[in-house]
């Protein structure tokens, strides 16, 4: 974060340290002070962040996990999977569902198992299973407060947040066939 527009306020006036001990709080700030090194327009894209995290995560509440799989997805690697479930089933995965079949990519990295194609090691069903079990986690249990703190500790966050549709999500029986408009 950019702090270099730092301001220090030194006050050589003896009267306004003498005014400060009237105020119960014996010469200590008020934590409910701004301080003048932070800028009014971080405190309020801080501010916005949360709430957005807020809106995401109510958002991805309401999106049902499908019950029934509609078939055996092939794939070579956990985020390879994910983008296929995402497409399978026309519904994004949670941010944190995101970041953890990466990690999961990243486990494999050194391993004499490396360069197999995952479906070879972990059977498809199984595999899909467990994405949808780690996703309605995340969604029924995430905390918009943690989220946003990810969020503002990774400037790169929205690589891992996929695109929301106003098209209800594809369950595997539907038949729908309009397309999605991004918001």
């Amino acid at each position: 974060m950019p702090w270099g527009d730092q301001v220090d306020v030194i006050s050589s006036d003896d009267s306004a340290s003498d005014g400060d001990a009237d105020n119960g709080l014996d010469g200590r700030q008020s934590s409910n002070d701004m301080t003048i090194d932070q800028p009014t327009k971080e405190l309020t894209s801080e501010g916005s962040l949360f709430r957005r995290a807020e809106m995401y995560q109510e958002y991805m509440k309401q999106l049902p996990i499908p019950t029934q799989r509609s078939s055996i997805i092939p794939f070579t690697s956990w985020v390879g999977l994910g983008n296929s479930i995402k497409q399978l089933y026309e519904q994004p995965l949670h941010y944190l569902t995101n970041i953890h079949l990466k990690q999961w990519d990243q486990l494999r990295f050194g391993t004499e198992d490396e360069h197999k194609p995952l479906d070879s090691l972990v059977h498809p069903c199984k595999a899909e299973a467990t994405v949808w079990l780690i996703e309605e986690v995340h969604r029924l249990t995430s905390c918009h407060h943690h989220l946003a703190k990810l969020w503002l500790s990774d400037p790169m966050h929205y690589v891992f947040i996929d695109s929301i549709t106003l098209n209800s999500p594809k369950s595997p029986d539907s038949t729908k066939s309009s397309s999605p408009q991004v918001l």
